[in-house]
C-alpha cells in the first residue's frame, strides 16, 4: 500500500510504502470500542472520595427518645438515612478503574483506526514536521501553511496529567477521535519534544538519550537488591536480577544505573509496582509503603553478583 508524502508546503512530493497490516485492515468497531473504553477508564485519576458514617462529624447522642414521638427510631444522626450522614459504600481514592488490554488487541485496534483514517483520506504523511516551540498556535499555523485544515474540536486536552505547551491533536469523529495517538512525546531526559511514529507502540524518543543521565541521580535509583525465592527462580531461569528502585525511576534510568554500577550490559528491564498492604495498628488503620521492583535481564554471557563483580 502506498500513500502520498507531503513536503513542508503541503504538496505531494512522492509516495511512501506503508504496511498493509497497519493501514489495510478492516474496521473492527467492537474492538475499537473496547480500546476506547479501556483508554478512558485508564485515564481516570480516581481522586473522588466520600465519607462513611465513621468519618462524618456528627454527635453520637440519640436525637430523640425511642418511643412516643411518632417518628422512626434513630440512634444517631450519622446514619446513612439522614441528610448529611455517611454513605454506606463510599467512593474511595484508592479505587482502581484500570482495564487491561492485551498487546495484540491494542495493536489490532490501532491498526483498524489507522486503516479507516487512510480510507477516508484523513491521514496525512509528512516528510518532516519542525516547530520552533511546543505551542498549539505555532503547530496550527504550521498546519495551515501546509494546507491541512483543522476543524473545530480537533485540538483538545487529554485527560492525562497536563504538560504545559503540549500540542495534543485529536480527530473529530466519535470513535476515532478518542484513541488517535499524540503526535509528540515529551523526552524527560533532554526536556524536549520528540516526534513519535503513529504505527509504533514504542515510548522511546527519536534520539539517543541513554548517555544523558546524571550520575548522581543514577546512584540513587537502585535502592536495594531483592533476594527471595521468586527472585532466585527468575534469576536462574532468565539470567536476571531483581532490584528495589525509586518510585519515580524509569526503565532507561534503571538500565543506565545497573550498567554504571555493575559494569554489565543490560538486555531488558521490566518494572512491577506492588501496592502496600493495609495494616491495623491498634484502633487505627495504616498502610505499608508501596514497592517498585525492577527485573533486569542481562545479555548472554553477562553475569552479575551483589559484590559488584561482572563476569
Amino acid at each position: 500500500m502506498q500513500v502520498e508524502l507531503l513536503n513542508e508546503q503541503g504538496l505531494a512530493s512522492s509516495k511512501v510504502d506503508v504496511p498493509d497490516t497497519v493501514f489495510g485492515r478492516e474496521y473492527n468497531e467492537s474492538l475499537v470500542h473496547q480500546v476506547v473504553v479501556a483508554y478512558q477508564a485508564n485515564a481516570r485519576q480516581g481522586t473522588r472520595a466520600q465519607k462513611d458514617r465513621e468519618q462524618v462529624k456528627h454527635s453520637t447522642k440519640k436525637p430523640f427518645k425511642q418511643k412516643g414521638t411518632g417518628r422512626a427510631r434513630a440512634g444517631m444522626t450519622s446514619s446513612p438515612l439522614w441528610r448529611g450522614g455517611g454513605r454506606i459504600f463510599p467512593n474511595m481514592p484508592d479505587e482502581n478503574f484500570t482495564q487491561k488490554i492485551n498487546k495484540k488487541m491494542y495493536r489490532a485496534g490501532m491498526a483498524s483506526i489507522f486503516s479507516q483514517l487512510a480510507r477516508e483520506g484523513r491521514l496525512a504523511v509528512v516528510d518532516s514536521l519542525k516547530v520552533d516551540s511546543p505551542k498549539t498556535k505555532v503547530l496550527a499555523d504550521k498546519f495551515k501553511a501546509m494546507n491541512l485544515e483543522l476543524r473545530a474540536g480537533d485540538c483538545r486536552r487529554s485527560r492525562r496529567k497536563p504538560v504545559p505547551g503540549v500540542p495534543q491533536l485529536w480527530s473529530t469523529s466519535w470513535w476515532l477521535s478518542r484513541v488517535t495517538p499524540i503526535l509528540f512525546r515529551w523526552c524527560t531526559t533532554r526536556k524536549c519534544w520528540s516526534p513519535r511514529p503513529p504505527w509504533t507502540n514504542s515510548r522511546r524518543c527519536s534520539h539517543d538519550c541513554t548517555a544523558k543521565f546524571d550520575e548522581g541521580r543514577l546512584m540513587q535509583v537502585l535502592v536495594a537488591p531483592i533476594v527471595s525465592e521468586k527472585a532466585t527462580m527468575v534469576s536462574e531461569k532468565s539470567n536476571s536480577v531483581t532490584f528495589k528502585v525509586l518510585q519515580d525511576a524509569t526503565k532507561p534510568e534503571i538500565k543506565a544505573a545497573v550498567e554504571l554500577m555493575f559494569k554489565v550490559e543490560v538486555k531488558a528491564v521490566s518494572v512491577l509496582n506492588t501496592k502496600g498492604k493495609a495494616k491495623r495498628f491498634g484502633k487505627s488503620m495504616g498502610r505499608r509503603d508501596n514497592v517498585r521492583k525492577a527485573y533486569v535481564t542481562l545479555k548472554p554471557g553477562q553475569e552479575l553478583n551483589l559484590s559488584g563483580e561482572a563476569a
